[in-house]
């Protein structure tokens, strides 16, 4: 499997680019608009086709490229179908693989953050979304997010896989790239260490973050799986513009 970690740096998203070394067709998990052309760069050199693009969930700090994409190469896109978005050409479900060529995602519904969050397990790894972070995980005062839920999330399924399963985050906002279910097992403050319920609920309730800035705007625009809204202030015109400088991570 061809793999690339990308990152965005306006909203700290990591793109995931996973590629079929027998067939040429990709998928990119979690592509971010303002790095479409960053995105093709790289599909393009690898000698790739992107077959499809992968949601995690309905994201509230940054715009989509998944209809960017189909609109570019043909690309279908796929999401929870839990978020019936009337955009997409696939609902991901639990227990039902996805696949493309060599390439097997197992979907897992891991709620919380959101109601239709879904992590994908493949191989030796697994791409947690906002679930899981790297000693953190995504908040929970918004989109229907319910801390019990993720708390259930991350304690049943995503601590149930192997400690060397490699953790891939959609976010990290201090240049960490990888992290293991068993060092999240040991050193995550907010879920590790044999953190209770109770615990998780105060951490959770306690964090006194402030409004998202960009939610307003990123919701309803992802919900149409990647529309930039017309009325976008002007503090704000860089979530959707084209970016001349999107390093990979």
């Amino acid at each position: 499997m061809i793999f690339r970690q990308l990152f965005e740096p306006l909203s700290s998203t990591y793109t995931y680019l996973l590629g079929c070394d027998e067939t040429g067709n990709a998928l990119l998990i979690d592509p971010v608009i303002t790095s479409v052309d960053r995105d093709l760069d790289e599909i393009k050199r690898l000698g790739l086709n992107l077959a499809y693009s992968i949601e995690t969930h309905i994201h509230a700090d940054h715009i989509t490229a998944a209809l960017e994409l189909k609109k570019k190469t043909g690309s279908k896109i796929a999401a929870p179908a839990f978020d019936r978005r009337p955009c997409t050409d696939l609902g991901i479900e639990e227990d039902k693989h996805f696949r493309i060529g060599s390439i097997t995602l197992q979907p897992l519904h891991t709620p919380g953050h959101t109601d239709g969050h879904f992590s994908y397990l493949c191989d030796d790894r697994v791409f947690t979304g906002d679930a899981l972070l790297i000693e953190g995980c995504g908040r929970t005062d918004f989109q229907n997010g319910d801390a019990d839920a993720l708390f259930r999330s991350v304690k049943e399924k995503l601590f149930s896989l192997p400690d060397d399963c490699l953790v891939y985050p959609a976010h990290d906002y201090n240049h960490r790239r990888v992290s293991a279910i068993g060092q999240e097992k040991q050193r995550n403050p907010r879920l590790g260490n044999n953190r209770t319920l109770e615990d998780f609920r105060e951490i959770m309730a306690n964090l006194n973050l402030p409004y998202p800035t960009f939610i307003d705007y990123a919701v309803p625009g992802n919900r149409l799986c990647g529309v930039c809204p017309d009325n976008l202030p002007d503090n704000l015109q860089g979530y959707c513009r084209q970016m001349t400088n999107s390093p990979q991570g």
